[in-house]
């Protein structure tokens, strides 16, 4: 490969944004968010002829946004990837060192994803730089690691014919996620002495029936066909808290519930399946009184095996790789769903790595490099003459 000055050098970039702090302040309170790191990157883009909107509806969470118009006779494509990282308090060694050792470079965000965002850096300057038909999009936002305001405030006033959306996936091709949606499951009782339970309603033994009925929906989820790379969807409970004291019948017991979607599957239609499961045990159990409110609800990703998008991106990963890469879904929820879900056609591409939001996390360097090189061919290709 080409020796690259360091400036534009996708490892050498990768290493100075790791050494940057970027902790997501709504998963640790009072932590740096992403202002130092979007003021490096939106510098890094305007050396590099990008015409720079620094996004901030948020105070203190600004997402970068960098643009290189093309003629405007090819299609556009908008690169995705996020600035923040999860946290580090338990991390081994620095998290902020960027080492590179025997071929990786550690620290906290190093895979996830500023590996990718280092390789989307290098791409788009790389493949625009001679010109091309089409816009260059890279779009570099805040908050994936929590609530995705970044991503929907960029989606707010830019669009693109197609996305790529950098996550870790070893160089393999992600053409589906699952999605999420979280309930809260509030069951009202009736509080009562201890002594003599059958004048109140326990609401703690109601939040049993809950538990037994969304086993059995895991059961029928588990039964159902599979989807090809995504498995099965899943229910379950992640929290639950009810009861005053020892003496007294439990008159509130709140449960909070996590159903992760597959492709088809709308937070819309969940909601209903779990609004039926519990009408239908308080028809059973007539003193059963529930509220079932929606907290949070991101839709499932699939790409379409046509899509120009991914053929690009396919045959640019076999030009490097030298064998065509493998195709994956994940089980976790990516930006790429709200992407979709606005009408872009997107993929999941990113490098190889491990110790994601773990003690110790590092990407391999050569696998950076790999993936730098295929993004610049995807956008040439892609956005070349139509």
């Amino acid at each position: 490969m080409t020796r690259l000055p360091s400036e534009i050098h996708p490892v050498a970039i990768l290493q100075q944004l790791v050494r940057i702090d970027s902790v997501n302040p709504d998963l640790v309170p009072g932590a740096a968010g992403e202002a130092e790191i979007a003021a490096w990157c939106a510098d890094w883009l305007r050396r590099q002829g990008f015409d720079v909107s620094v996004l901030e509806q948020t105070p203190g969470r600004p997402s970068v946004v960098g643009v290189k118009r093309g003629t405007g006779i090819g299609r556009s494509i908008m690169l995705n990837a996020h600035l923040d990282t999860v946290g580090v308090a338990t991390y081994a060694g620095d998290p902020f060192s960027g080492d590179l050792r025997d071929g990786r470079v550690y620290g906290r965000g190093a895979v996830d994803t500023k590996s990718g965002l280092a390789a989307i850096l290098v791409a788009a300057a790389r493949a625009s730089a001679h010109g091309l038909a089409g816009d260059v999009i890279v779009t570099l936002v805040a908050d994936e690691e929590f609530s995705s305001i970044g991503t929907e405030e960029v989606l707010r006033s830019f669009r693109a014919d197609a996305a790529l959306v950098v996550e870790p996936s070893s160089l393999e091709l992600t053409t589906a996620h699952r999605g999420f949606a979280w309930f809260e499951l509030e069951l009202t009782g009736l509080a009562a002495h201890g002594s003599q339970p059958e004048l109140g309603v326990d609401a703690i033994w109601h939040a049993g029936l809950a538990l037994r009925a969304l086993d059995g929906l895991r059961q029928r989820l588990n039964a159902a066909p599979a989807h090809a790379t995504l498995g099965h969807g899943a229910v379950r409970v992640s929290k639950i808290a009810g009861g005053d004291d020892a003496a007294t019948v439990a008159a509130r017991c709140v449960l909070t519930l996590e159903r992760r979607m597959l492709p088809g599957q709308s937070p819309d239609s969940v909601e209903a399946e779990l609004s039926a499961l519990f009408t239908e045990l308080a028809i059973e159990e007539p003193q059963f009184q529930f509220t079932l409110t929606r907290l949070v609800a991101r839709a499932a990703f699939e790409a379409e095996p046509h899509w120009p998008i991914l053929r690009a991106l396919s045959g640019n990963a076999e030009r490097v790789l030298g064998h065509p890469a493998a195709t994956r879904g994940e089980p976790f929820w990516t930006d790429a769903g709200l992407i979709l879900e606005s009408g872009i056609p997107c993929v999941v591409f990113g490098a190889d790595g491990e110790g994601l939001h773990a003690d110790t996390e590092w990407v391999d360097a050569q696998s950076v490099l790999a993936l730098a090189d295929i993004l610049t061919g995807t956008i040439t290709e892609f956005c070349r003459p139509s």
